[in-house]
């Protein structure tokens, strides 16, 4: 009585799909459907007729009727006379056409491009995408094949390898440094995004969005970039040093107005003013000894200059400063 039951033809057909489903094929009794029966396609589905492993009707959203007029493919395929009263046989499936939003993708292993300004390097990205069924046709022969549905998790590492391979060509043939792809992060989208598309469409699909999230290096390439920075913006040596001298001398000048405040400020001065001369001079290396080092010659210039922040800082007089001023440049004279 059961198996009566269920081999009873078919005269309702649709589909509730849940989120990440793709494709479901109905799973009909004999594949038995009753002649006037009624499919209802909601929108953003398409149904599709496979009569003998080849897509004969596709039907758009709507409530259809099925008979002679609604499916002329199929009736011409099975050489039926427009007046058949007799139930026919086809497979049905079900395709969504949403976009399919929310996917991330990365490079599982880094992608070796040719940097312009650093040769050959690894880079990592990740980011995320979105894609619809675009060609029902295409995507029923290609990826539904026989089964009986199709999933978004179950086509996610297909796709992710496609966008490896579209990542390697958008990259290698940019054209754009690593240090300036900040600078292009959305014509750097755009270039994989293009050649992702071209990937995705010979099964039937359409890349809708594409975004980098972030490229980087591997992490010892990236501390030697870090290092180089810290050298660029630390500039000139001696001025940086220089500006630490006054730094310092200010610091220990505020802390105490007396003699000695005054004394941490000459102190300070003195030491960090002998470590800037010193920086230039080398220590030599005898053959199984070590030579003494040189006493740091003080620059009277230099000197000069840290005298006069003792001014500014209300530490030294006007008379005691020219009196040094005097003596200092005399000496180079």
């Amino acid at each position: 009585m059961f198996d009566f039951l269920r081999k009873q033809f078919v005269d309702v057909i649709e589909w509730l799909e849940k989120p990440g489903e793709l494709a479901w094929r109905v799973p009909f009794e004999d594949r038995e459907i009753q002649n006037g029966a009624q499919l209802t396609v909601r929108e953003g589905q398409r149904a599709v007729f496979v009569n003998e492993g080849c897509v004969a009707d596709i039907f758009e959203a709507g409530l259809h009727t099925l008979d002679t007029a609604n499916l002329p493919l199929l009736t011409s395929l099975m050489n039926w006379d427009k007046g058949f009263r007799s139930p026919f046989k086809s497979d049905v499936v079900f395709l969504s056409g949403k976009e399919q939003t929310g996917l991330k993708w990365g490079t599982a292993q880094p992608v070796t491009v040719r940097d312009a300004e650093f040769g050959a390097l690894r880079l990592r990205a990740f980011g995320s995408y979105s894609f619809r069924v675009a060609d029902a046709e295409t995507f029923v022969e290609r990826v539904v094949g026989t089964l009986e549905g199709v999933t978004v998790p179950a086509l996610e590492p297909q796709l992710r390898a496609a966008i490896q391979t579209a990542i390697a060509t958008a990259l290698g043939g940019g054209g754009i440094a690593f240090l300036d792809l900040a600078a292009n992060q959305s014509a750097l989208s755009e270039r994989i995004k293009h050649e992702v598309d071209t990937a995705f469409a010979q099964w039937g699909l359409e890349c809708l969005s594409f975004y980098v999230e972030s490229v980087s290096l591997p992490e010892a390439v990236q501390a030697h970039l870090d290092k180089g920075s810290s050298m660029r913006v630390l500039g000139d040596l001696a001025q940086y040093t220089r500006f630490q001298t006054a730094e310092a001398i200010e610091q220990a000048a505020g802390q105490d107005t007396g003699l000695a405040g005054l004394g941490a400020g000459v102190a300070a001065a003195s030491a960090l003013g002998g470590a800037m001369s010193g920086a230039g001079a080398g220590m030599g290396v005898g053959a199984g000894s070590f030579s003494a080092r040189a006493e740091p010659v003080e620059d009277p210039i230099a000197t000069i200059e840290k005298l006069h922040k003792l001014v500014t800082l209300g530490a030294l007089s006007q008379e005691e400063f020219d009196a040094k001023k005097a003596e200092l440049l005399a000496r180079i004279r």
